[in-house]
């Protein structure tokens, strides 16, 4: 609890109005392409198709990821993670925790943490999901949460999404040289997402493959490619 009172001072911003703004702001851009629900729908048949028994959701907000896994019946364990405790509450309303029946509840799990603090709840999974939550963290802390995930979890299988900077320029509401959201610390491009999944891949021992998400057919002749890229991560 100390170590989570000191990051969220340290950050300076509060997680649950974070959490909120962030899912306004960026719904409204994204909207039109109902491109959050293409993440989710890509991200949940990644998982499956890697006939994972167990997964984690890092960064998990109020549950919607959760409630595409709880569809697979093939997991058996389903851990939500996030630092923002009022998400976790979201998240248990929106999964209907309390009115499930028994060897349904015990599939799943919420936990409050940070991602860049080591923690042994998170280790021995099959897949780990982090959706659209990288961005959010300052680059000088992206060390730790690599060191988190890839080098004290270490499940079989990780799915990363983030924004593709190179598509802003199609949204009309987007100002120039803006992100997405105000509390995004940064965007990247696809080629500067994939030197960092490259050297996590080669520095931990996983292959990566990239994807993207959302219709590409919207950017053709720009070539700034999908609103969203995703990595896979194995090993």
């Amino acid at each position: 609890e100390e170590a989570l009172e000191r990051l969220l001072a340290d950050d300076g911003v509060e997680p649950d109005a974070a959490e909120s703004a962030q899912a306004a702001g960026e719904a409204q851009l994204e909207r039109s392409l109902n491109l959050h629900e293409q993440r989710l729908d890509r991200v949940t048949a990644v998982i499956k198709e890697s006939n994972a028994r167990s997964a984690l959701d890092l960064g998990c907000g109020e549950g919607r990821l959760l409630q595409k896994l709880m569809a697979n019946k093939e997991l058996t364990q389903i851990v939500g993670f996030d630092i923002a405790y009022r998400s976790l509450e979201m998240a248990q309303e929106r999964l209907h925790l309390d009115r499930l029946p028994p060897p349904e509840r015990e599939r799943i799990q919420l936990l409050h943490g940070s991602l860049t603090y080591k923690d042994d709840r998170l280790n021995g999974f099959d897949a780990a999901a982090v959706v659209e939550v990288i961005e959010h963290l300052d680059p000088a802390r992206l060390s730790a949460f690599e060191q988190v995930l890839f080098a004290h979890a270490r499940p079989k299988t990780v799915v990363i999404t983030t924004p593709n900077v190179e598509y802003n320029v199609k949204f009309a509401n987007l100002p120039a040289g803006q992100f997405r959201h105000q509390d995004h610390r940064f965007e990247w491009t696809r080629a500067e997402f994939q030197s960092w999944a490259n050297r996590i891949a080669q520095q931990y021992g996983y292959s990566v493959q990239f994807w993207p998400i959302g219709d590409e057919e919207t950017a053709v002749g720009t070539g700034v490619g999908a609103p969203s890229q995703m990595g896979v991560f194995s090993r």
